[in-house]
C-alpha cells in the first residue's frame, strides 16, 4: 500500500441507526470512492502466501488491512498468526448497545499466483480500470471482500449498530492449514451470532446470491521413481522406461474416458437449480471450439454436486531444457474437489490408494497428502436469512437466488463447527466474468457498490 496516503475514510452521520434506507444508500455512496482507492492499493501488494518469495508481501498486506481497520474506527486491532502460518487480522467494533448481536465479517487478503504475468492484458498487480471493471490479482478474490466489509464500517462512521468482528485470513488460497489452530487460540475474540462471508459470487452483476453449498478439497503430491539416475535415452530406451511417462499414465487413470472421476467412493448429488445457457457457460469459462465438457448430468450437478480431479502442476524439465535422457523421477500435484457430504480424510486415502494402484511397470510411488477442506451445505432458514433476502433484493433490485459453488472455503465448515448456533451467510462480489484464479481477474465496480449497500442494510436490519 502506498505509504504517502492515509486510508480514506469519508465522513458519515454520528449514527445511521433508525435512518431511512435512502440515508444509508447516501452514506454508502460517500465512502465508495475512498474504498475503491484503498482496494487499488491492496491489489498492488502481491500477497501470494503460497509463494515463499512473497511471504514478506503477505505480511505487508496484513499490516495494510490492519491500518485500514484502525483508520475505520476499530476499538482493537490485532495481526495474529498460528505457528508459521500466514498473518491474519482480527479487529473489533463494539456497538453502543451492549445487547446488540455480534456479527463476524470474514474475507481473506492472500491471493493466487498470477499464472504468468505476461498473459495478462495489464500487469496483475497494477490495478487497471476498463469498461466498468477493475482488473488485477485479488481485485475480486478476495480483496474486494476485505474492502466490502471496511466500506460498510465506514458507512456507519465506525459506529455500526451491531457488534462487529472483522476477521481477514491470510492463507485461504493455500487451504488454510493453520486455521483450526488460529481459531482455537482466538476463540473468544471470534465468538459471534452471525457470520457474513464475502468470498463467493453472484450469477450476474445485478442478481444477488446466497451460497448454500460448497465442495470440499483434498490435494496431494505424487512422485514416481524408476531409476537411480538419468540415463541415455538412445542406449537404454526400449527396455527401460522413464518416470515422466509412468507418471502421465498414472495421472490419466484419474478419469474415465468420458471425463468422470475414476477415484472410487466419491459422492454425487442431484441439483434442482436450472442449468445455465450452454453457450454462455462455455464463453464464461473460455472453452476452445470443439472442446467437450467432462462427465455426466447437468452442468450444475457436475460443478456443484459432484467430484472433480485436476492436475495442478508437474515437476519436469521444460521443452527448452529437455535432453536425450530417461528421467529417473517425476512428480505432480493432484487436486480433488468433493461433493457436499463427502469426508475429506476418506477422500484423501482413496486418492492416494488410486494413484498407488495405477502406477505402471513396477515404478516406485510416493504419495504425500497436502491440504484438506471439508465441503459445506446449509439450509438458509430462519429470521437472519429472511432478512438477508429482503435487504439484498433491495440493494440489487432483484430477488436473491440460492446457489452452490464448486470452490472450497475451509473457514466455513470450521466456523460452523466452532459456533454451531451462528447463522452463516455466504455472499460476495464476484460474477461469472470475474475470472477468479485466472488471467485478467476483475471486479465489476457497480456490483461492488451494491454489495456494500446490501451488507449495510443487513447490519442495520439486525437491530430494527
Amino acid at each position: 500500500m502506498a505509504d504517502q496516503r492515509e486510508p480514506a475514510v469519508a465522513s458519515a452521520p454520528d449514527t445511521l441507526r433508525d435512518t431511512p434506507p435512502a440515508a444509508l444508500a447516501a452514506a454508502v455512496d460517500a465512502v465508495l470512492p475512498g474504498a475503491l482507492a484503498d482496494l487499488r492499493d491492496l491489489v498492488r501488494i502481491p500477497s501470494v502466501w503460497a509463494d515463499r518469495a512473497h511471504r514478506d508481501d503477505t505480511r505487508r498486506s496484513a499490516e495494510a488491512v490492519a491500518a485500514l481497520a484502525r483508520a475505520g474506527g476499530a476499538a482493537t486491532v490485532q495481526v495474529v498468526a498460528a505457528g508459521d502460518g500466514a498473518p491474519a487480522v482480527i479487529a473489533h467494533w463494539p456497538a453502543a448497545d451492549a445487547g446488540a448481536p455480534t456479527v463476524l465479517l470474514y474475507a481473506h487478503h492472500d491471493v493466487q499466483p498470477t499464472g504468468g504475468d505476461e498473459l495478462w492484458t495489464s500487469p496483475p498487480f497494477e490495478p487497471t480500470e476498463r469498461d466498468g471493471r477493475l482488473y488485477g490479482r485479488g481485485a475480486a478474490d478476495d480483496k474486494a471482500g476485505v474492502m466490502t466489509h471496511l466500506a460498510v464500517l465506514r458507512a456507519f462512521g465506525g459506529r455500526p449498530p451491531v457488534n462487529v468482528v472483522l476477521f481477514v485470513e491470510g492463507e485461504e488460497e493455500s487451504g488454510s492449514p493453520t486455521l483450526v489452530e488460529l481459531m482455537a487460540a482466538h476463540r473468544d475474540a471470534l465468538a459471534c451470532d452471525v457470520i457474513v462471508i464475502a468470498d463467493s459470487a453472484n450469477p450476474a452483476v445485478d442478481v444477488p446470491a446466497l451460497t448454500t453449498s460448497l465442495r470440499g478439497l483434498v490435494d496431494c503430491t505424487v512422485e514416481v521413481a524408476m531409476l537411480e539416475r538419468p540415463v541415455h535415452s538412445g542406449l537404454y530406451g526400449g527396455p527401460v522406461g522413464d518416470a515422466l511417462t509412468a507418471l502421465c499414465r498414472t495421472l490419466a487413470s484419474l478419469h474415465h474416458d468420458d471425463g468422470r472421476v475414476a477415484v472410487p467412493g466419491r459422492l454425487h448429488h442431484h441439483a434442482d437449480a436450472p442449468d445455465p445457457d450452454l453457450a454462455t457457460f462455455r464463453s464464461d469459462v473460455g472453452l476452445l471450439d470443439g472442446v467437450e465438457l467432462l462427465g455426466e448430468g447437468t452442468i450444475l450437478e457436475r460443478a456443484w454436486q459432484g467430484p472433480a480431479v485436476a492436475v495442478l502442476g508437474i515437476d519436469a524439465p521444460s521443452v527448452a531444457e529437455a535432453s536425450n535422457v530417461l528421467l529417473p523421477r517425476a512428480r505432480a500435484m493432484v487436486s480433488m474437489r468433493l461433493a457436499p457430504g463427502d469426508d475429506p480424510a476418506a477422500a484423501q486415502d482413496a486418492l492416494a490408494a488410486h494413484l498407488t494402484a495405477h502406477v505402471p511397470w513396477g515404478a516406485h510411488v510416493t504419495v504425500t497428502p497436502g491440504a484438506a477442506a471439508a465441503p459445506y451445505e446449509l439450509k438458509a432458514v430462519g429470521d437472519v436469512y429472511d432478512l438477508a433476502r429482503r435487504t439484498f433484493a433491495q440493494a440489487y433490485g432483484n430477488e436473491v437466488v440460492e446457489t452452490g459453488i464448486g470452490g472450497s472455503i475451509p473457514f466455513i465448515a470450521e466456523f460452523a463447527r466452532a459456533f454451531p448456533g451462528a447463522a452463516v451467510l455466504v455472499t460476495g462480489v464476484g460474477d461469472p466474468a470475474s475470472r477468479w484464479h485466472g488471467i485478467d481477474e476483475s471486479l465489476h465496480l457497480g456490483m461492488f457498490g451494491r454489495g456494500v449497500l446490501a451488507e449495510v442494510l443487513l447490519l442495520d436490519g439486525l437491530v430494527r
